[in-house]
């Protein structure tokens, strides 16, 4: 026995339901291909924002880690003077066979703290927006004002007092520097600014591994920048001498 089944007249092609299920259907897959085209696009551009962020971030922690190395090779250089000068002081006649040693522990005296991810900080209404993030935008301005009163308070005064007068060559200027201030004062900071730094890796959610990341990618670039650099300097050099070669055999063939 043979069912034939079949199609209710009023799902018929042409009669008013079907084309109110085809109009519905058709809708239906109109926006979800509008939902997903946007949804795609606004999951895609997140991700760039995040990216952005997470690099901007990057750029200033690698400032920070720049300012505590400088500050740590500081902190090393002083301790060294307090012993020395605490060697001086306990034993006068070892003046002049030890002064010359502060000469290499204040090496550093004429070393400055990068400005360039401080400036575009402070003055980038860019730098805002892609950061976006109340708390961590005070953290880093904290920073850089410690980061300044630092600069005053310890690095400007004792190069002051350093370069303006040859204290090295006397002995009564040289125990007249408060190293075992200085070293209290420069641990404080230190201190202060790698706290700075953890809690703003923290807000970031940067981790050691991704600033690791960070500055071996800038340090890539950079080299590579000064092998260009190089490169052309000395490419100018051989086509400058190659010229003037050529003018000499020039004048020599006309004699």
């Amino acid at each position: 026995m043979n069912v034939k089944l079949h199609t209710p007249k009023t799902l018929k092609a042409g009669s008013g339901l079907a084309t109110t299920k085809q109009f519905f259907l058709s809708l239906l897959a109109t926006t979800i291909s509008i939902v997903l085209t946007f949804g795609t696009a606004g999951i895609i551009d997140h991700h760039k924002k995040q990216a952005a962020k997470k690099e901007m971030a990057m750029m200033i922690i690698s400032d920070f880690d720049q300012t505590i190395e400088l500050v740590e090779k500081i902190d090393t250089s002083l301790l060294e003077c307090r012993n020395l000068q605490q060697d001086i002081a306990t034993h006068p006649e070892r003046f002049d066979s030890l002064h010359f040693k502060f000469a290499s522990a204040m090496s550093w005296i004429m070393d400055e703290f990068p400005e360039t991810a401080e400036r575009i900080f402070s003055t980038s209404i860019e730098t805002f927006n892609i950061i976006g993030d109340v708390n961590f935008v005070n953290e880093v301005s904290s920073f850089y004002l410690q980061r300044r009163k630092y600069k005053e308070l310890l690095m400007d005064e004792l190069k002051k007092q350093w370069v303006e007068k040859e204290v090295m060559l006397s002995m009564d200027l040289l125990l007249n520097i408060n190293y075992p201030e200085y070293v209290y004062l420069n641990w404080a900071f230190l201190s202060d600014f790698k706290e700075k730094r953890d809690r703003c890796m923290q807000m970031a959610k940067v981790s050691e591994d991704d600033m690791m990341a960070f500055h071996k990618k800038r340090t890539e670039k950079e080299v590579d920048a000064n092998t260009k650099a190089q490169s052309e300097k000395a490419l100018d050099e051989y086509l400058k001498y190659q010229e003037i070669l050529q003018q000499a055999k020039e004048k020599l063939k006309k004699k």
